[in-house]
């Protein structure tokens, strides 16, 4: 990837969407620009988990806002990511493409232990560095992210479904605070922490709350005299107090508290409490890096040779025992032909080539990890693992395309009918599916030489006649290879050359 001099990271949040535009300057970041639009994407989201239609409609009108200010940038400078109300919300896939229309980047959907790591990214970044582990909480609009790490690297990572938004709208729907519903809140909540309490306490040595509802409740703490410094267990009973006293979040008296942190303060302030509680925290100071640094991070590494991906690859291989010598022959095979395919104008113009290729490389390196499974339909245990581990660094529309390729290596292409979404996915999944025909054999045998077309409906492959002879059992694959991709729609043409 070429260097970029700004970078953009767009944290499409349950609560808020933000902008953050970077300098790079050798190794560091210099923050020029943030933009912030409070669009509570969670209070959008019906009983049954779809965004209803105003909530659309404000985060499109705050995107188009956005997209102004990144309109110069290139593809790759800019990295958008979708958290937990893009995870759950089953409308999801039908709202993410008008969003990335209006502003013009992809956008990600990211699991939570992926969120959680580069929130952590990016709160380390802003701290000064300590060998002791550090516990990093943060409070989300639908999701709270739970973080132990030690320098740059993380340790523990956890997801909990339970934000702001979340809790503000199922406990507190009319704004009323009283002991039951704030007691409610605050039980549900402890039970979720509970569910990590024994890994978490005593685990750490200095905690940071990121995020809105964090900075929130600690400058409303220190304005107010709850606390000196941060946000103590003391100040949140006096806090706590305070809430029930005006029984109503519109009756809040608080110097600090800003109009939009006034609907999601309560729901807010029982998760932190909660956390509190469960985890054993005394104190906790307000971090100045979340999500959106993280992001910028993340991305300037990618330019660096620091991409956390390919860390991530090298651990599945090692975790899954995969034979390294044969995944080496099908990446290379695979990524020679894609070129090949991919040569053509039109359809190297539909994605960006390098990007294809690095996900046509660590598909091929980890094509064989469903092996560690079962033998018999390793493939489709492949897939099921790629598309639900936890994977750092990936996007969960990545782990798709790379589950899709992976599925299909071998086999019926049946399975596959409506999954391939545009050219290049056809050129990937062939590519692959070729080099384990071709290596099926496992050895470093030479090969004949290979040319590959492709244009656009037809795959042409040239193969020395001589050696075609010589090989029957891979000939026979060929021609029936030409029949499964006939099931989709595709065309292969085997040519004796």
């Amino acid at each position: 990837m070429q260097q970029q001099p700004i970078l953009a990271a767009v944290d499409l949040g349950s609560n808020s969407f933000r902008l953050q535009v970077a300098r790079v300057e050798g190794d560091q970041l210099y923050m020029l620009d943030e933009l912030r639009e409070p669009v509570r994407m969670a209070a959008g989201l019906t009983a049954d988990k779809y965004l209803n239609a105003e909530v659309q409609q404000r985060a499109l009108a705050a995107l188009g806002r956005f997209a102004e200010r990144l309109r110069d940038l290139p593809s790759d400078a800019v990295r958008a990511v979708g958290t937990n109300s893009f995870r759950v919300a089953k409308n999801a896939a039908d709202f993410i493409p008008q969003a990335e229309h209006v502003l013009g980047f992809p956008i990600e959907v990211i699991a939570g232990r992926e969120e959680a790591r580069l929130i952590y990214l990016g709160v380390a970044h802003g701290l000064p560095p300590a060998k002791e582990p550090r516990l990093v909480i943060d409070i989300g609009g639908g999701s709270t992210e739970c973080i132990i790490g030690t320098g740059l690297r993380p340790l523990k990572l956890e997801s909990l479904y339970m934000g702001c938004v979340s809790f503000s709208t199922r406990y507190f729907p009319d704004g009323k605070i009283t002991k039951q519903n704030l007691k409610q809140a605050e039980l549900a909540a402890r039970n979720e922490f509970l569910a990590i309490a024994a890994d978490y306490k005593g685990q750490w040595q200095h905690a940071f709350g990121s995020s809105g509802t964090a900075k929130a409740i600690a400058e409303i703490m220190e304005l107010n005299g709850y606390s000196k410094n941060g946000i103590t267990r003391e100040g949140l009973e006096k806090l706590r107090v305070h809430l029930l006293d005006a029984g109503d979040v519109q009756k809040l008296s608080l110097q600090g508290l800003r109009p939009d942190r006034i609907p999601v303060l309560a729901g807010g302030f029982s998760i932190m409490y909660a956390a509190f509680c469960e985890l054993d925290i005394a104190r906790m100071d307000a971090a100045l890096g979340a999500l959106r640094e993280g992001v910028l991070y993340d991305l300037w590494g990618r330019f660096h040779n620091q991409d956390v991906r390919e860390v991530t690859v090298q651990q599945f291989m090692q975790r899954y025992h995969v034979d390294t010598k044969q995944a080496g022959r099908v990446t290379k095979l695979a990524q020679a032909l894609a070129q090949q395919f991919l040569g053509n104008e039109n359809v190297s113009d539909s994605i960006n080539g390098d990007t294809a290729l690095h996900l046509l490389g660590w598909a091929a390196s980890l094509h064989e990890i469903g092996i560690s499974v079962a033998h018999s339909g390793y493939h489709k245990h492949t897939a099921y693992i790629l598309a639900n581990a936890d994977m750092p660094g990936f996007s969960k529309k990545e782990q798709a395309r790379l589950s899709r390729m992976t599925l299909a290596q071998r086999g019926n292409l049946g399975k596959l009918q409506g999954q391939l979404k545009d050219a290049v996915d056809y050129v990937l999944a062939m590519s692959l599916r070729l080099a384990v025909l071709f290596y099926r054999n496992r050895s470093d045998s030479s090969l004949p030489v290979l040319h590959g077309r492709f244009s656009g409906t037809k795959f042409h492959l040239a193969v020395d006649p001589d050696w075609l002879a010589q090989n029957p059992l891979t000939e026979t694959a060929l021609l029936d290879e030409v029949k499964q991709w006939k099931t989709l729609g595709m065309n292969l043409q085997v040519l004796a050359e």
